[in-house]
């Protein structure tokens, strides 16, 4: 039997359900965010709502009226993304209330990342809810989640070693390099995009030594701002054909909804390489790379997926951090679920069973 009380309910699909092609499918640009708080905000019984989308997840927390109601957040993903209920099974779940709070507490501490104790996660969780707060889309119950969230993620990086080395979707880029052409300082790199990923990105390699990195953007100024803080060279896409030609490494990592480096625009720079081999490392999501790309000879492309797996084997000397970690976050729930159950309205305060 359904409950009617009130519930915080999280919708998700991640990189532990859904493989990076889906994960395209279900990403939220402006515009499709944009529709779906216009349909929520017109869905009888539905309070508050928040919207987190990165490389590796989207997740969509909110506070129903009851269990019936917050069934009508699944419809509406599966409206505006396209993806048939069918399809959704098994890749968008569901977790309600003190479950629901566990999860994000993981979330934002980096130990649910696909490269797990990455630092870029805790910032995008902070973004998501400011965005929300900002768009009135949240109220007492999400706002008092996000900010013990926030508390506990900074305890975990305080006090424990999950993120020790600073591990990074940036930094396993960089060092994924590195294995392929050992030392970086004559490697000629190419960050497509200038946001905080390609602007983290240029600045891994030059700690690496690497002499020659370019930073291009569709705006000239965000490339140069990048390029500055990381000793490089600014430049526009327009320029990207020569680019390609002339560089060893091209991570790209835009928000552009569709592939910006094609396979056509790598296949015409290669044929100027004279044989020199071409390292694509995809950082984007939906993919900023073709991956038919992979099919031309001497080009090599990277996804998120790829380098998820390189960071596995870093991954075993973090599990001991992993569970001190998870203990952490667990006692901080327990603490926390009774005020948000108060808010919510239920009387159902008791912690699910397992």
């Amino acid at each position: 039997m359904e409950s009617q009380s009130p519930v915080l309910v999280l919708f998700g699909a991640s990189h532990h359900t859904a493989p990076l092609a889906v994960r395209e499918r279900l990403a939220f640009d402006e515009n499709r965010a944009h529709q779906l708080a216009e349909r929520l905000r017109a869905t009888p019984g539905i309070r508050e709502f928040a919207l987190l989308n990165t490389c590796n997840r989207v997740e969509l927390y909110g506070v129903a009226e009851n269990t019936d109601t917050a069934e009508a957040v699944r419809r509406t993903i599966s409206d505006i993304t396209g993806c048939a209920p069918a399809e959704l099974e098994g890749v968008v779940l569901r977790r309600d209330n003190h479950d629901a709070i566990s999860h994000l507490f993981e979330v934002a501490s980096g130990l649910d990342s696909q490269i797990v104790g990455e630092v870029e996660i805790l910032g995008q969780v902070k973004s998501a809810y400011d965005k929300a707060l900002e768009r009135k889309w949240t109220g007492p119950v999400l706002n008092r989640v996000f900010q013990k969230t926030f508390q506990a993620a900074k305890h975990i990086r305080t006090n424990t070693a999950i993120g020790a080395g600073q591990v990074s979707i940036a930094t396993v880029a960089v060092d994924l390099a590195g294995k392929i052409f050992g030392e970086l300082a004559s490697t000629k790199v190419l960050v497509v995009g200038a946001g905080e990923i390609g602007l983290k990105t240029a600045q891994a390699f030059q700690s690496r030594g690497t002499k020659s990195i370019t930073v291009a953007s569709r705006t000239l100024s965000r490339a140069e701002e990048a390029a500055t803080a990381a000793g490089g060279w600014a430049a526009t896409m327009a320029e990207l054909p020569e680019l390609l030609a002339a560089s060893d490494v091209v991570a790209s990592s835009t928000s552009s909804p569709h592939a910006v480096i094609t396979r056509d625009l790598v296949a015409a720079a290669m044929k100027k390489r004279a044989g020199r081999p071409l390292f694509l490392i995809d950082l984007a999501l939906p993919r900023d790379i073709e991956p038919e790309c992979a099919g031309l000879s001497g080009v090599y492309v990277y996804n998120l997926d790829d380098l998820a797996q390189i960071a596995e084997a870093n991954l075993a000397q973090r599990q001991a951090e992993v569970a001190k970690c998870r203990a952490i976050l667990a006692e901080r729930t327990a603490q926390l679920w009774p005020a948000v159950a108060h808010s919510l309205g239920t009387n159902n305060t008791a912690k699910p069973h397992a």
